[in-house]
């Protein structure tokens, strides 16, 4: 590979050539620099997919974006796409006036393509995909653009077995808390003054669950957070207030429910009733597109592993409960 300029060159390769180290273990290749040429070792695909990832640090650093160890990583995870329809050099992007938004790992960029594409999207998930975050910087670009009139955030108000009356103040005082990761992203995409501006002129409005029952959400960009804490019922309730212009995200990890015991997920029996009904997305995320700590994704990793291992368990035991009861004995 050839990169004609050497300033550009240094930064693509970080201090004492940490870029480069972080993508040769990622992608099991080795890379040597000698000027301003490069030469990368490894199996073919790997090489391909290093050569993917240094080019698109090096557009980056061209059009004046710097590029970080979590820069490094996305392009990594980048690098690994397999879906013709979005090549590296054509992956989507949400566009605010705080700058472009683009995806992190292949599962992001699917989500963003539906995002863009889709009435109603499902964003199923572990945490630190980006599930959330990506649904909020959608609707604040469609909200700037002018192609809805407003933004309605919402989640059940259900966490770790605890309920909203045991929390101090007003209900506003009482739902904030549950909604906090909103808001965050909110002030990610626009300035603090003009969240407060529109909150108060009602162009986004943050709501608990229970208080969609009954309306219709018209000309809208919705999101139902943490939507795995849903019940049945609910979730019904919630997509059924879909109105004229409305777009609908629902977001939600089925390995973090904390319904109680034996009550079943919005999130679960919505996916079976509506997957494959035209004009809604899935996009399930997994480990591989979690773009938090680099520990986050071990983690999930680890946790996924012995609730696969549980299940095998229960599943041995189940066939041996039933092998005397089929011989008669």
């Amino acid at each position: 590979m050839h990169f004609p300029d050497n300033a550009l060159l240094s930064l693509l390769l970080g201090d004492h050539d940490r870029h480069l180290v972080r993508i040769e273990q990622g992608l099991g290749v080795r890379v040597s620099c000698r000027g301003n040429r490069m030469a990368i070792a490894g199996d073919p695909a790997r090489v391909e997919a290093a050569q993917s990832a240094l080019t698109g640090l090096y557009r980056r650093l061209e059009r004046g974006e710097g590029v970080s160890t979590s820069d490094v990583d996305a392009a990594i995870r980048l690098s690994e796409i397999d879906d013709p329809r979005l090549p590296l050099s054509d992956l989507p992007a949400i566009r605010t006036r705080r700058g472009a938004v683009g995806p992190r790992s292949p599962g992001q960029a699917t989500y963003m393509d539906m995002l863009s594409r889709n009435e109603m999207v499902f964003g199923i998930g572990p945490a630190g995909t980006g599930k959330t975050y990506l649904a909020v910087a959608q609707a604040v670009a469609m909200l700037q653009a002018g192609r809805v009139d407003r933004i309605v955030l919402s989640r059940p108000a259900v966490e770790a077995g605890e309920r909203l009356g045991f929390l101090p103040g007003d209900l506003k005082d009482k739902v904030d808390p549950y909604l906090r990761p909103l808001y965050d992203a909110l002030h990610d995409m626009m300035p603090g003054e003009q969240v407060v501006r529109r909150m108060g002129t009602g162009e986004i409005e943050v709501a608990p669950l229970a208080f969609m029952r009954g309306r219709t959400l018209a000309h809208s960009f919705v999101i139902l957070d943490e939507a795995q804490n849903t019940t049945a019922v609910q979730m019904k309730m919630f997509l059924t207030r879909m109105g004229e212009g409305t777009r609908m995200v629902i977001t939600g990890d089925l390995s973090q429910i904390d319904l109680p015991a034996g009550t079943r997920s919005g999130v679960r029996d919505a996916l079976d009733t509506l997957e494959g009904v035209p004009g809604i997305g899935v996009c399930r995320f997994d480990k591989r597109d979690v773009v938090r700590h680099p520990l986050v994704a071990r983690i999930v990793d680890a946790y996924e592993q012995r609730a696969a291992a549980e299940q095998e368990t229960s599943a041995r035991r189940a066939r041996e409960g039933r092998g005397p009861e089929a011989s008669g004995t």
